[in-house]
């Protein structure tokens, strides 16, 4: 759905009374007309599944324009024009901005959104607040029909529009300490590797009948990511196995991927049930970070069993992740979905959804973080499942390092529109005609 030309408005909104500074606050943090970001994109993808709409934006508002900077569900989303009702009228308010029904509700009733192509019936939005109050714009949701929100679903709206504050300080910051450090970045590039590499397993363990491999492919070589994954022994026989992507970068990201692995793998010791895991770790987050910002990740966290016959049953359970893909030996591709699964650390009371496959002799498992699926191709639309699923149909009995190969081909082609790290994990069960066991980390 594509949105309304920008336009002049018949009737302006009033400014806001500090428009001036506020203004300069928008320059000051470097987002008009920047380029496609994976984790504004993650942030309005949320947004629309958390109130269950088909349409989100992450938007600055300008002197003249509403910039969007990101957008769920809109095609050729760049900027509209500053009329009132909707964006230019939510940066006026402190608390979540709600029109149910745009066409009976008076403040919305020259809003080319809501009267022209696109229909806009519901609308909510959050404003994106600097610490020194001033309202950038705005994380909202849009419908085509009329609808009414609960508290929950305007908190987390607030939720996100601070994470998105959070996100432009952070890289504000990191603006300035690569300006005033580029004289010593060889140095700063050489810390983030060595603490990237502190955040990942050394090498994946040799598991029986299986091949396993794992790769991290990073999108700035000075700037730690926050992608994590993981493979181990259980008690019982079993292994597990995990793989996800917390909110944010540095140092920050850091801390939360640490504590993420490590309870994660603390939870499985006392009980390996994937969704009682991914359930203990919810509580943890919410007790580390109570009363601060939310910090919160996407996982999915599985168990191996080996089967008599030399295959293996894998259990999933997922929050808020993408789906694991099964390559079978034949070529096809299934998708092992966990649809419904939510976010980790952030919901107050967050469902996580399990699914089971079988890995036979020949097929393989890809997991996967979304700044693959993110990724923008050539024509600037992003790769997403469909795509993924495409490259990688039809290549058969490749084990986990032929998989992971294929995956690196697809990086190459993608080039500069992977904006996001990449974690990936492959797991295999050898084909007769192939039974070499090359279990290896890259």
């Amino acid at each position: 759905m594509a949105l309304a030309q920008r336009s002049a408005p018949p009737d302006t909104e009033p400014s806001p009374p500090d428009e001036q500074q506020r203004l300069a606050a928008v320059r000051r943090y470097r987002t008009l007309d920047s380029s496609p970001d994976g984790g504004f994109d993650k942030i309005a993808s949320l947004a629309a599944r958390i109130f269950g709409v088909p349409m989100a934006m992450v938007t600055i508002v300008d002197s003249d324009r509403v910039w969007i900077k990101a957008a769920h569900g809109l095609k050729d989303a760049g900027e509209i024009g500053r009329d009132p009702g909707l964006c230019a009228s939510a940066i006026l308010h402190d608390q979540p901005y709600v029109v149910t029904d745009a066409l009976t509700d008076p403040r919305t009733a020259t809003n080319p959104l809501v009267h022209g192509p696109l229909g806009i019936r519901f609308y909510a939005a959050a404003a994106i607040t600097t610490a020194d109050g001033h309202r950038l714009g705005t994380v909202n949701v849009l419908d085509t029909r009329p609808r009414q929100p609960d508290a929950d679903q305007l908190e987390a709206l607030r939720d996100l529009a601070s994470l998105v504050m959070d996100q432009l300080e952070l890289r504000l910051s990191a603006m300035r300490t690569v300006a005033s450090e580029r004289r010593r970045r060889s140095d700063a590039e050489r810390l983030a590797r060595t603490l990237q590499r502190t955040l990942l397993p050394p090498a994946l363990p040799t598991v029986p009948g299986l091949q396993a491999a794992a790769a991290y492919h990073t999108a700035s070589a000075d700037e730690v990511g926050g992608d994590f994954y993981d493979l181990f022994p259980l008690a019982d026989g079993r292994w597990g196995f995990f793989l996800g992507d917390v909110c944010g970068k540095g140092a920050d990201a850091a801390a939360l991927t640490s504590l993420t692995r490590y309870t994660l793998r603390a939870a499985a010791i006392y009980d390996a049930d994937p969704r009682t895991a991914l359930a203990n770790l919810d509580t943890v987050l919410k007790g580390e970070y109570q009363g601060s910002s939310p910090r919160f990740c996407t996982a999915v966290f599985g168990i191996l069993d080996a089967e008599p016959d030399g295959s293996f049953t894998v259990t999933l359970a997922g929050g808020g992740h993408p789906p694991a893909l099964a390559v079978r030996a034949d070529g096809t591709v299934d998708s092992v979905s966990t649809t419904g699964g939510q976010l980790i650390g952030l919901l107050p009371d967050p469902r996580f959804v399990q699914a089971r496959t079988r890995l036979a002799p020949g097929d393989a498992l890809l997991l996967y973080t979304d700044g693959l699926t993110e990724a923008r191709t050539q024509d600037g639309s992003m790769l997403g499942e469909e795509g993924l699923t495409a490259h990688l149909s039809g290549r058969r009995a490749q084990g986990a390092d032929g998989l992971l190969a294929s995956v690196h081909t697809l990086f190459t082609d993608l080039g500069t529109g992977v904006s996001d790290d990449t974690a990936l994990l492959a797991l295999s069960v050898p084909s007769p005609r192939n039974p070499s066991p090359a279990q290896e980390n890259r």
